[in-house]
Parts: structure tokens; C-alpha cells; sequence
């Protein structure tokens, strides 16, 4: 044992862990943290301008790095502050680890209107986070992080908090530093895998559906032994793409749309093999068409799919390995091959006709200015709307979403964090001017750290979704417009680099001018009208439009 203080403690056990940056603001209650820090040169803190802003940048950091993102803030409003954040690595099953303050021990919980005091403050966060825990004395914190790091690897991967009292990061007693935590592959039933087995044998045209959990189980490469030794091919989540290259012959592309020529494959398949994605698609698919899916969190089994669905109970990389091999101990499958059908299928999708101009032509200027590797982070816009279906994708762990959490003004501050993980690859957010402005103030973070980010905003002076939608809908726009600075001009104030494009269908040009520039840039897009252009969803939600009587 050694004697050593709380927040000693914490950075220690975080080392431990492996973890070289935190994303955090030195607040007042955190203090005895920021010294532990101050005095360990093994793990860096990196300090936004806005709470928001460091579970977003965690979050970014824990999906580009496959690893884990670590967030630091004040309790209560701090903690509040970074909520959205969580929200949003909650939904899209992404390791963020959470450290949050909290006010002094003796006044936990009696409501005396302490600084940064919130009753209940592990209850609040319950509905973002997988697991939460308070440590009260500097003897507890090896074994709260720990299990902390256990939750992170092991099961769903979802966010997770502790929390401590300023005190208790100050006060020094004997500590017993803990080896890192485990991470242990859930295993699937063998009776499960036999079933499936015997499923996919017995179909005439099966289809895989291929979501996230692919990606945070490390089984892409398993993936694709799979679909190449048995022909079937392969559709994924919008949150997955480039878990199979766009280029691979047997990739059908990504979110299942309302209609089209990807929900006709799913209308016309006899089976489903979903693997790590709840199918919860926007668009009902193939409702009644039998499903194996495989989950490695069952509570998840027989929320969308009430009938017809075989679980398959664990890890994915185990579960399409087991799979793989057991048909090929089976003799294999005869399925022709799709090389041919899904040739056809690109070539419609990618002319456009489904709806798609002119965003078309500027999502493939977005593609053409970008090495393939790109990270690309794309923002609740309407470029990030078509993109989940458009935007070709060629890596796993470059195309990230909001998931359902679908938070507005999150792209950047998560591209930071993205770009901190993987500082050699190009990173680059997509915003529209809306959503940009929620985060503006972290291009002093990117200037402050030299993280030469791109950021890409598009600016047609509005919420463009919410104008159009009012306008067409229901009558009229109301309160959407904005007073917008000059983008380009503001971010050189920063120190960063800020370039104009009057043409939304040449952006490639400004992209490799950033590229070549490698310093944080702000290219600023003049939209067309918004209102000029398809909506990037098949059908209106019911609540959208004006009615009469309840839903």
C-alpha cells in the first residue's frame, strides 16, 4: 500500500488503465484532481471552452481510438452541462468514462444549497450512463475505477460515472493500486449457433444486416470471412458504415430507407442475419421475414421483433466466427454469387435518381477532396441526413453518427476528440450553421492544442430542416432565421485558417487546400436553398405534420 491522496489515486488507477488524456475543465471541486494530474506526465488533460464540449470530445476519442474517451467535470450544472454528450455516446454504444465532482461529503443529499449542489446527482444521470458510483474516502477509488473499466469493456459498451467529493480528492490514506481490469468476450450458446446454422442453410436468400456492435467487437475482418465464404451479402446501420468497405463487391451500402431499391433486397430476403445492430430501423423492414440476431445484450432481444427471431446471446467477433465455422463443418452454403445483383443496385443508387440532387454532386465534391481514410463526423444537417445513404465509406471507424440520441451541434467538439486519438489521419466535421454555432467557442481549443481539425459548415441562414418542414407543413417558418457571423473571418480571429466557398459542389478544393494547410481550418459553404432541395427522408413522423385527435 502507499499512502497518497485521492486524486493521486485516480490518475494513478487511470494510468493503470492505459488512459493518456482526459478532456476536462479544472473546476473548483476538482482541484485535488488538477494537481494529481499536474504532477503525472503520463496522463494530459485538455481543456475546452464549455463542459458540453468534453463528453463530445471523449466520445470522439473512444470511437476513433477504439478505446476509451474520459471526460472531467464540476458536479451539477457541469455535469448537466456534458449530459448531452453522454446522451449521445449512450446511444451509439460508445466507452466514454465520466469523472464528475461532487460537494462536500457531510452535505450529500440534505439540500442546503451548496455551490454546484444537485440532489440526487447519481440519479440524474442513471438514464445516460451503464453504471454509476460515488467514492468517498481515497482507500475506495482503485476498486471504483476498476469496475468503472469493467463495465466499459465487458458487455454493451455504454458510458459510465464516478463521482468524489473535493475532499476525498485531497485527503491522503493508504491506497492499493489495482492491475487494469479484465476484458472477457461473452461467449454464445452452442445451441444458438447450431440453430442459426441450420437457418442460413435451409434460406434461398439470405441478407446480413451489420451494425455497430461489428465495429466495438473488433469483427470486421470476421465479417467479411463470413459473407465471402457464403455469398451473403451485406447491409449495414448508417452507424456502421465502413465496417465493410463500399468498395467490396458483396456491400450493398447503408440506412435503410422508406422505400428504394435497399428495402426492396430487404422486402424480398427470407432471412435476416442481424449482427450487433437492434434492427430498430426508422422505416419497418420485413417484419414478418424470420431474423437471426445476434446481440450481446439481450435485454435488446424481442423489443423491436416479436416473432420470428432466433438470439443469439454474445459477443459478435465470437459469434460470426462460430457461425463461419460451423457452416463450414457443415459442407458450406451454394448461394450464387451477389457480385452482379448488387453491381446493378450501386449503379442506381449512386445516379442519383432516388431523389438526390443536388446534394448528390456535393457530397461526392466532400469525397473527392478527402483521403480515404478520412475520419468524417457529420452533424444533425441535412448533408449529414443524405450522407448516412450517400456517402461512401471505405474504413471502419471513419463515418460517425449522433445515433438516436441525433444531438445537434455535436459534430465538432466530437471531431476534436477524434482527431486527438488519431492525429496522422484527416478529420473532418460536417456542420450546417445551426448546429456549428452550439460549439463555436472550441475553435479556441482546436487553435489553443494545434488539433487541425477541418470544419466544414454550411450556411443557408437557417435551421433548414425545421424552416422547410414548417413552411411546407404547416403554413409558414417561424423563428428559424439566424444573424450569422462571417464564418471564414472568425475563425482567423481564432488563429485558425478560414476559407469561402461560394460553390457547394466544388468544397473538394477548399478541403485539399486545408488538407495542405495542416493548422485547425473553417471552411464556409454558401448553401443553396433549402428549401430548394428533396427532403432527406422518405416520410414525415406522424407528430410532423398538422392533424386533428391524438396520434
Amino acid at each position: 500500500m502507499t499512502k497518497m491522496s485521492g486524486g493521486e489515486a485516480l490518475i494513478s488507477s487511470l494510468e493503470r488503465e492505459g488512459v493518456e488524456v482526459i478532456f476536462g475543465l479544472p473546476g473548483v471541486q476538482m482541484y485535488g484532481v488538477v494537481d494529481a494530474l499536474r504532477q503525472n506526465p503520463n496522463v494530459n488533460m485538455i481543456v475546452p471552452r464549455h463542459e458540453q464540449a468534453t463528453s463530445y470530445m471523449a466520445d470522439g476519442y473512444a470511437r476513433a481510438s477504439r478505446g476509451i474517451g474520459v471526460a472531467m467535470v464540476v458536479p451539477g450544472p457541469g455535469l448537466y452541462n456534458a449530459a448531452a454528450g453522454l446522451s449521445t455516446a449512450y446511444s451509439s454504444n460508445s466507452k466514454v468514462l465520466m469523472i464528475a465532482g461532487q460537494i462536500p461529503r457531510e452535505t450529500i443529499g440534505i439540500d442546503m444549497g451548496g455551490l454546484h449542489e444537485v440532489n440526487d446527482q447519481l440519479e440524474t444521470i442513471k438514464p445516460v450512463t451503464k453504471f454509476q458510483k460515488r467514492l468517498l474516502r481515497p482507500h475506495e477509488v482503485p476498486e471504483g475505477v476498476s469496475e468503472a473499466f469493467s463495465n466499459l469493456k465487458n458487455g454493451r459498451p455504454r458510458p459510465v460515472e464516478i463521482e468524489m467529493p473535493p475532499e476525498t480528492m485531497v485527503e491522503k490514506e493508504n491506497v492499493q493500486l489495482l492491475e487494469a481490469s479484465v476484458f472477457k468476450r461473452s461467449q454464445p450458446k452452442d445451441d444458438s449457433i447450431d440453430e442459426a446454422v441450420k437457418m442460413i442453410l435451409k434460406a434461398k436468400n439470405p441478407i446480413i444486416y451489420a451494425g455497430t456492435g461489428v465495429i466495438r467487437s473488433e469483427a470486421e475482418e470476421d465479417l467479411l470471412e463470413l459473407t465471402e465464404s457464403t455469398n451473403i451479402p451485406i447491409i449495414t446501420s448508417a452507424a456502421a458504415k465502413g465496417v465493410i468497405s463500399d468498395e467490396h463487391s458483396h456491400s450493398l451500402g447503408s440506412s435503410l430507407g422508406g422505400e428504394g431499391q435497399l428495402k426492396n433486397i430487404m422486402e424480398e430476403s427470407d432471412l435476416i442475419i442481424i449482427l450487433g445492430s437492434r434492427f430498430a430501423v426508422r422505416y419497418p423492414s420485413a417484419l414478418d421475414t424470420p431474423k437471426i440476431q445476434v446481440e450481446i445484450d439481450k435485454s435488446e432481444i424481442g423489443k423491436f421483433h416479436k416473432k420470428s427471431v432466433l438470439p443469439v446471446i454474445g459477443d459478435a467477433k465470437l459469434s460470426i466466427q462460430k457461425i463461419s465455422q460451423k457452416i463450414k463443418d457443415m459442407g458450406g452454403t451454394n448461394f450464387d454469387s451477389p457480385v452482379e445483383k448488387i453491381k446493378k443496385v450501386r449503379e442506381i443508387l449512386e445516379s442519383g435518381v432516388e431523389g438526390l440532387h443536388p446534394q448528390h454532386e456535393i457530397l461526392n465534391s466532400i469525397r473527392k477532396g478527402l483521403p480515404k481514410d478520412a475520419i468524417t463526423v457529420w452533424d444533425m444537417t441535412q448533408m449529414g441526413y443524405y450522407s448516412r445513404a450517400h456517402w461512401k465509406t471505405y474504413n471502419t471507424s471513419s463515418y460517425f453518427d449522433s445515433g438516436y440520441s441525433g444531438n445537434l451541434g455535436w459534430a465538432f467538439p466530437t471531431a476534436l476528440g477524434a482527431k486527438v486519438a488519431k492525429p496522422d489521419l484527416t478529420v473532418v466535421s460536417i456542420s450546417g450553421d445551426g448546429g456549428f454555432m452550439y460549439n463555436v467557442q472550441e475553435l479556441s481549443t482546436a487553435v489553443k492544442y494545434g488539433i487541425n481539425i477541418i470544419a466544414v459548415v454550411f450556411n443557408d441562414g437557417f435551421y433548414g430542416n425545421v424552416r422547410r418542414d414548417l413552411e411546407m407543413d404547416w403554413g409558414g417558418d417561424y423563428g428559424t432565421s439566424f444573424v450569422n457571423p462571417d464564418f471564414a473571418k472568425m475563425a482567423e480571429t481564432y488563429g485558425a485558417l478560414g476559407i469561402k466557398v461560394n460553390d457547394p459542389t466544388k468544397v473538394n478544393v477548399a478541403l485539399e487546400e486545408a488538407i495542405s494547410a495542416n493548422k485547425p481550418t473553417l471552411i464556409e459553404v454558401n448553401m443553396v436553398d433549402t428549401n430548394e432541395v428533396p427532403r432527406p427522408f422518405a416520410a414525415r413522423a406522424p407528430w410532423t405534420v398538422p392533424q386533428d385527435g391524438l396520434l
